[in-house]
């Protein structure tokens, strides 16, 4: 991406980030198959707490430069309690000044005070989970939100002093017209928000959308995500919003630390049911069921799931992996320098898949990052 310098971008790898999961929502909607739970506000404080005591447990580390607070539905709790989750981060690792802060969000829970709390608390970023502004698509979505509690939660933001606003598409619903995902993109973009993300809707099994699907139910069509995909890229940088990752556009300035320091390969530590951490290059992830979680913590026993140490060669796979997703691409190394020389990647070159920049792989076609990455690690593997 022109003036996206890939040096900072590659720095990302030395920040230090930490995610948060609130599994808590209101409605869980029918396509998530994230770690989520509806009406179980009753462990609400009890969650709380262990993750606190969770965040006192972890060994020292470095300050944060960034932190993610992600769910499930974060503003669905009351803003003194993800104030205590700060806290607890500042008290044990310290927060470095002017780090970014997030908290995803959905319009419907935003409001002048709730917005007022959470930036005293200490939250300078926040990322509304819009996904439409088509009453019948969100309602296809199961999203408990209208088109204007959008727009009047972004007003809010802005009113409230937050630095950064954000907000989440998902394109390609069955019922979603060309002319409405123009219509979703054409109105963020009059809302002057300075992240934007559009993610392809995707049938996951399990889910009651999957499930329907899996009946007989339409579901996304490739061709169809991949002309709404190219038209909100199009109508984003013409206004200032650049891609900087597959799904990712910002203004200069507003890309979003955390996830760059995720896509860089970098470390974060985790907290929380169902949270996946990176730290000294060990992989964690906690066990994925609220009860379960909590139990744990509360009878001083870890909630790690399970962890991976990565070998050397893994390590590098991942940080290809990941790296290519950016759009000043990843340096090549060792795996990617193997790759350039084969015949597959000179066919990607020469098609315009893919560039050789100095000894840096380059995706072109963002929309075939997945079998960039594919035909990367086949030949690693080779």
């Amino acid at each position: 991406m022109a003036g996206l310098d890939p040096t900072w971008v590659d720095e990302a790898a030395g920040w230090a980030g930490s995610y948060i999961h609130i599994p808590f929502c209101a409605t869980v909607c029918p396509y998530c198959d994230f770690a989520v739970v509806e009406g179980r506000d009753d462990m609400v404080r009890r969650y709380i707490d262990a993750v606190v005591a969770e965040i006192g447990t972890e060994p020292p580390w470095r300050e944060l430069d960034s932190v993610f607070v992600g769910g499930g539905t974060p503003s669905h709790i009351e803003a003194a309690l993800l104030g205590e989750l700060l806290a607890a981060l500042r008290i044990r690792f310290g927060i470095v000044a002017h780090a970014e802060i997030t908290l995803e969000a959905n319009p419907e829970d935003w409001s002048p005070g709730r917005a007022q709390a959470l930036r005293a608390a200490g939250f300078n970023r926040v990322s509304f989970g819009a996904q439409s502004l088509d009453s019948d698509v969100l309602d296809f979505l199961g999203r408990r939100h209208g088109p204007a509690d959008v727009t009047e939660a972004v007003r809010v933001a802005r009113q409230q002093g937050f630095a950064s606003v954000s907000v989440d598409l998902i394109l390609g619903s069955p019922i979603e017209s060309f002319a409405s995902w123009q219509k979703t993109v054409d109105g963020v973009i009059e809302l002057e928000v300075d992240h934007v993300s559009t993610y392809e809707l995707t049938v996951e099994r399990g889910t009651p959308f999957g499930l329907a699907v899996e009946k007989g139910a339409p579901g996304p069509d490739p061709d169809d995500q991949a002309d709404k995909y190219e038209y909100a890229g199009q109508a984003l940088s013409a206004v200032g919003l650049m891609r900087y990752e597959v799904s990712s556009y910002a203004r200069a300035g507003h890309e979003c630390r955390y996830n760059l320091t995720v896509w860089a390969h970098g470390e974060y530590l985790a907290f929380g049911m169902g949270a996946h951490g990176h730290r000294e290059g060990i992989r964690t992830w906690r066990v994925g069921r609220l009860q379960t979680y909590v139990h744990r913590i509360e009878e001083g026993q870890s909630p790690v799931k399970g962890d991976q140490r990565l070998t050397g060669d893994e390590r590098e796979r991942e940080r290809i992996m990941v790296g290519v997703r950016r759009s000043v691409g990843v340096a090549a190394g060792a795996v990617g320098r193997h790759w350039l020389r084969g015949a597959e990647a000179r066919r990607m070159v020469q098609a315009g898949i893919v560039a050789d920049r100095v000894d840096r792989i380059v995706v072109e076609q963002p929309l075939l990052t997945d079998t960039v990455v594919r035909s990367i690690l086949a030949s690693d593997q080779s």
